[in-house]
């Protein structure tokens, strides 16, 4: 039995991950869940599954949680709770879902320890890829995306030679606001970014598929994956989400991943590479019902967001780790209402105009630089405030 620790397991993707624990109890025990604030659910959650080891990395909530838990397993809280998680000798596979850039230092600590890793954390990847993919590659690990569209590249590629790759096509859904302008996104709510057509997940990734940061995120973090240029990297619109994204090859070749949009399916392939399982939804694509596969273009222009991910790209060192700080304390503002929705994409673009580039060399470098952004971005924001 392969033993798991989740780590962020009261979030959308956590807990779609303990549905994939609950359908093959003979396969995965969850040894580990953490969280960092979500106590009843955690409760829950640590009464069915029964771990060895619970964190709670909010102290404040880590208090509550102890004084209402009385189960055998052993809780351990505070910030540097989840690398000591990471790095347990009872857990084979590590899962990183907790949200942004506290994804980094978990991460680097199962790599560290030769863990199996399945990386749900688009941060990590997008703030510190250099220094992950050196680690990963230093202790022979290899990072097992979940992401559904980084997935579906990995299992595009399985069995071809990556020197062939022509280009990486990632599709995106288009959000709640696909085919709306500027003028239409104007007074949107965060009720009304929440209202993502076909995927159910947590308010982050939601609200960044509504911005297409996400998509944004997902371009960094597939140049870092799979070592492809960002000159071959396109983004197209694929609203049905049953294309997950494709691979295109020297000779003209394009294989895609097609599939009902559930994430349980990318997570639970994630957990048992390179064996596949019954899907854990039980539904499979019905193509009796779908007459056409919508693809189109993304609006540059209204969601700048993409163009500013490729520029923070290319630029190198430390500036995709500007680029997703500046857009985590925006979407942070947006969420408080003390910022329009539109003016999200104006922080970003603030912060990286002002942006003095960096080499990372160390973690440090990267949580400098995350600390650094912010503070212009909170500048900005308070420029741009409501």
């Amino acid at each position: 039995m392969k033993q798991i620790a989740v780590l962020g397991s009261t979030g959308s993707i956590g807990t779609q991950t303990l549905d994939v624990i609950r359908c093959h109890p003979d396969l995965f025990h969850a040894q580990v869940l953490a969280a960092r604030s979500s106590v009843e659910k955690l409760l829950e959650q640590a009464e069915e599954f029964q771990p060895r080891l619970i964190v709670v990395s909010d102290e404040e909530a880590g208090k509550k949680f102890k004084a209402a838990y009385s189960g055998p397993a052993e809780v351990i809280t505070g910030s540097g709770a989840l690398v000591e998680a990471a790095r347990r000798e009872d857990v084979d596979l590590v899962l990183v879902c907790v949200v942004g850039i506290a994804g980094l230092a978990p991460t680097l600590a199962a790599i560290q320890e030769e863990k199996e890793l399945a990386l749900a954390n688009k941060e990590t990847l997008v703030a510190g890829g250099s220094l992950v993919l050196a680690e990963a590659a230093e202790h022979h690990v290899l990072i097992r995306p979940v992401d559904s569209e980084h997935s579906a590249i990995f299992q595009c590629l399985l069995g071809q030679d990556r020197k062939h790759i022509h280009k990486l096509l990632l599709t995106a859904s288009g959000g709640p606001f696909r085919g709306k302008s500027r003028e239409e996104l104007r007074h949107v709510t965060v009720a009304d970014a929440m209202k993502h057509p076909t995927w159910n997940m947590g308010m982050k990734v939601t609200l960044d598929s509504a911005t297409m940061f996400n998509k944004g995120l997902e371009v960094i973090e597939a140049h870092w994956l799979f070592g492809v240029d960002y000159d071959d990297i396109e983004v197209i619109v694929q609203p049905q989400s049953l294309i997950h994204s494709m691979v295109e090859y020297d000779d003209g070749s394009i294989i895609a991943q097609i599939g009902n949009p559930d994430m349980r399916l990318p997570i639970q392939f994630a957990l048992t590479y390179p064996e596949r399982l019954p899907s854990p939804s039980h539904q499979y694509v019905n193509w009796r019902d779908i007459a056409s596969i919508l693809i189109e273009k993304p609006d540059l222009e209204v969601f700048r967001s993409l163009k500013l991910a490729y520029e923070a790209g290319k630029r190198g060192g430390d500036a995709a780790c500007a680029f997703n700080a500046a857009n985590e304390e925006a979407i942070r503002a947006f969420i408080s209402g003390r910022l329009s929705f539109l003016s999200i994409f104006d922080v970003v673009e603030e912060v990286l105009d002002a942006w003095q580039v960096h080499e990372i060399h160390a973690y440090e470098d990267i949580m400098a630089a995350d600390r650094k952004a912010r503070e212009l971005a909170d500048g900005a924001v308070r420029r741009l405030a409501l």
